[in-house]
């Protein structure tokens, strides 16, 4: 079989890479929109936060007709710094990001679990959504967390529980920097989300607690390129989403950089060829 054969015999797999509008802060989000469609993304993931044009639904369709990217996903407003973006209650920001990742065309809308001081919505959290996901095709990916530590005793934050694997949640988001900040084993947290596992949002980490570094694939110690590899094998067809800080770009140019670097990482791993051994006269077959 000649070098031609086995290139041709790679299998890539139909998910999308998209670049979430977080990795340009402390750009905004056009920056991201533009960017992506410089080096060649597949989409864009949205991170709904403080920049305005995160939260306008008219804002991000031109955005994403004017650069031909579309809009694969919508992060909703979880996060601590964002607890008052589309109001205060966590419901409706859910129900918000819906609303807009079907107008926009969006397949998944990224969830957190609850702070463990949103008592009544933690208390509902499974049941809610699960009656939120039946009433529409937009997907809700539930993402594991990590747990806040001091002096090496592991504080609450979240409830149920920083990690969804145990709990009946039909899709889930994986995050390989988050995985790092808890000390999981991602590949193992993959295993446990099974099909389950809808979203991959791909950066790394050194797994220093409390310290959630978003690094560039590759940067760090966790298994990103197993990780792709296997997805690939697996033939999955979610999305693989670069969420990574590229705060500490000297320049625009540098932090273009770190994304073209993340993009061709991600495009590099995320393929899967059959086993090929060289037998003694040279030839190339596939392995036994």
């Amino acid at each position: 079989m000649s070098r031609n054969d086995v290139a041709q015999s790679i299998r890539v797999p139909d998910a999308p890479i998209t670049l979430s509008t977080a990795s340009v802060y402390p750009e905004k989000v056009p920056s991201a929109f533009e960017m992506a469609s410089w080096l060649g993304y597949d989409g864009v993931e949205v991170m709904v936060a403080l920049d305005a044009a995160s939260q306008d639904l008219n804002v991000l369709r031109r955005l994403s007709d004017y650069h031909q990217m579309p809009i694969r996903s919508i992060h909703a407003p979880c996060l601590i710094f964002t607890q008052m973006v589309w109001g205060r209650d966590p419901w409706g920001k859910l129900v918000r990001s819906k609303e807009v990742a079907e107008e926009l065309g969006a397949e998944v809308v990224v969830v957190h679990p609850p702070f463990r001081w949103q008592r009544e919505y933690a208390r509902e959290f499974e049941r809610g959504l699960a009656r939120m996901q039946d009433e529409t095709d937009v997907i809700f990916a539930v993402e594991n967390m990590f747990p806040a530590k001091a002096r090496g005793t592991e504080l609450g934050m979240y409830s149920p529980n920083w990690d969804p694997t145990d709990y009946d949640f039909p899709h889930l988001t994986l995050d390989l920097s988050h995985t790092a900040v808890s000390g999981s084993d991602a590949l193992a947290m993959a295993d446990g989300f099974g099909d389950r596992l809808r979203h991959l949002h791909l950066a790394d980490g050194n797994g220093i607690p409390n310290k959630d570094e978003h690094l560039v694939p590759g940067r760090g110690t966790q298994p990103c390129a197993e990780m792709l590899e296997r997805l690939a094998v697996e033939g999955f067809n979610g999305h693989v989403v670069l969420e990574v800080n590229t705060r500490k770009a000297t320049s625009r140019s540098e932090r273009v950089e770190d994304l073209a670097e993340a993009l061709a990482f991600a495009r590099l791993h995320l393929a899967a060829s059959p086993t090929w051994e060289v037998t003694a006269s040279g030839e190339v077959r596939r392995a036994r």
